[in-house]
């Protein structure tokens, strides 16, 4: 009995001294594939074994090797389907298969060819990572149920040393996204204080819904790639491109804007692409276009949904080949631009109607962000306002004295349906009215909110109106629509789009 418990003693002391070996070796390093080999001889003093693996299972049920000692081959990752057992003995490779359901190259016979005969393998947890630790002999029937134990204190303290490593690892990936957060703050920072305050007041804002945009505009920025803005008219859609600009590659190149809206059709691809001479009556002379001015730098293109089909189906060559032609030309031109397109109305909604291109609305909305309302950005009413009145301060060649309690409280309620352009417009009449003295309510002479019941009925009485204008108007021409655009003012695709609207597509059979 003496001899049994000294004996029994020593081999206590050994599983002390090797398991405080064990922590000292996997607490000296941050992955323990780096020691595997190490802790492989440690763990050999207290459990004989010849060669130590490590898998991870999968989400999927994937099962990796992840670490070996030497003389282990390797072996592709394969599938082990259904539950995992929490432990398992095969006491003769060459005899017995494996107690789960292998998909793909079994791991079994690849160990047989290496002359390993029996296997203890034990499953554990490390946080959310499954992994499985074997104990691999070149003896049969190595392994019996009383090393169970034993291993799997052994298996604990490695899934304890990988949850610290995967801990740090979700730790650095906090910091890393912490700090590119923080450079990305930074950066916008640093961009909105240098691009000129008379030009671009309206960067300014506080709200969270303005950062994001600035965010998404400063990632954007350090890539060539297409930009579509999307807001309401006035709410700064041509300041973010601008700052896009000032944030990119292109900074020193020029900044192009074409309002497309602003153009009649032929006048709008004589601009965009530029002509040759004789290309149409009047062209004396060759002109470069727009995009050709806009070489090495930024292109604008302001209302993007006014643009004609014809002139769409031009501009797709330009985003998808990079290149184009003069009207009236042969020779193909390089289209070396940084394209940004704006709109305030749903391109999604223009396709579906027809009066837009798919594969063009597919191309500009390769990165899209969505300028928000002012009304949407209350926090950022007050902080403009500060900007612009010192801003018109230094244009009327005076200092401001600033808004009274009631001025504010009149910004804050306002609904601003003209977004920050009528904020700025408001402010500038205010200050002419106040004269240098503090502005009140009074001067900012802000409409009050429309009944809605009311604006509909108005809505409803210009509709009306308008549809009567080009019926008349097509009658007069005899349905000629290119004339008819032309004495309304319109473009072609304008026209189109009203004559859906009204039901003005065809015209009515003729009279006998």
């Amino acid at each position: 009995d003496v001899e049994d418990r000294t004996a029994l003693e020593r081999e206590r002391a050994a599983s002390v001294e090797a398991s405080a070996e064990l922590l000292r070796t996997i607490s000296e390093v941050l992955d323990v594939r780096s020691v595997f080999p190490r802790i492989s001889d440690i763990t050999a003093k207290i459990l004989p074994h010849d060669a130590l693996t490590m898998v991870f299972h999968s989400d999927r049920g994937n099962v990796v090797l992840e670490a070996t000692t030497d003389g282990v081959p390797p072996f592709a990752a394969h599938a082990a389907r259904g539950p995992q057992p929490d432990h398992f003995i095969v006491d003769d490779l060459t005899i017995d298969s494996l107690p789960v359901v292998i998909v793909g190259e079994s791991p079994r016979e690849k160990l047989i060819e290496a002359g390993f005969r029996s296997l203890l393998a034990i499953n554990a947890h490390a946080r959310d990572q499954l992994i499985g630790v074997g104990f691999i002999s070149r003896r049969r029937h190595a392994f019996s149920a009383a090393d169970i134990p034993v291993a799997r204190r052994i298996v604990d303290h490695i899934a304890l040393a990988i949850s610290h490593e995967q801990l740090a690892e979700a730790a650095r990936q906090v910091a890393e996204a912490r700090a590119r957060a923080e450079r990305l703050e930074t950066r916008v920072q640093m961009l909105s204080d240098e691009l000129d305050s008379r030009t671009h007041g309206r960067i300014v804002g506080e709200s969270s819904a303005w950062k994001d945009v600035l965010k998404k505009a400063t990632q954007v920025a350090a890539t060539d790639t297409t930009v579509l803005l999307n807001g309401e008219s006035g709410t700064g859609k041509e300041v973010v491109a601008r700052f896009i600009r000032r944030a990119s590659a292109r900074k020193t190149g020029p900044f192009v804007a074409l309002n497309c809206a602003a153009l009649p059709e032929q006048l709008l691809e004589s601009e965009l692409f530029g002509y040759e001479r004789g290309a149409f009556t009047g062209a004396q002379q060759s002109k470069p276009g727009q995009i050709e001015l806009a070489a090495g730098g930024t292109l604008f293109l302001d209302e993007v949904t006014e643009m004609s089909l014809g002139a769409q189906a031009k501009f797709l060559r330009v985003l998808q080949e990079h290149e184009f032609q003069r009207l009236g030309g042969t020779r193909v031109t390089n289209a070396n631009v940084r394209v940004i397109a704006a709109t305030n109305r749903d391109l999604r909604k223009a396709v579906d109607r027809g009066d837009f291109r798919e594969d063009l609305f597919y191309r500009l909305r390769v990165f899209d962000i969505r300028i928000p309302a002012l009304r949407e950005r209350p926090d950022d009413i007050l902080p403009l306002s500060e900007s612009f009145l010192l801003e018109i301060g230094k244009s009327f060649g005076r200092p401001l004295a600033g808004l009274t309690k009631d001025a504010r409280e009149a910004l804050l309620g306002h609904d601003w349906p003209g977004n920050v352009r009528e904020l700025r417009n408001a402010l500038e009449r205010a200050a002419i009215l106040a004269e240098g003295a503090l502005i009140h309510s009074q001067h900012l002479s802000l409409e009050r909110r429309t009944n809605p019941a009311a604006m509909e009925s108005t809505t409803s009485d210009l509709g009306t109106v308008e549809r009567e204008t080009i019926a008349r108007v097509l009658r007069e021409t005899r349905w000629n629509k290119s004339k008819a655009a032309k004495r309304l003012g319109l473009s072609r695709t304008q026209l189109y789009v009203r004559l859906r609207k009204y039901g003005l597509d065809e015209a009515p059979p003729l009279q006998n």
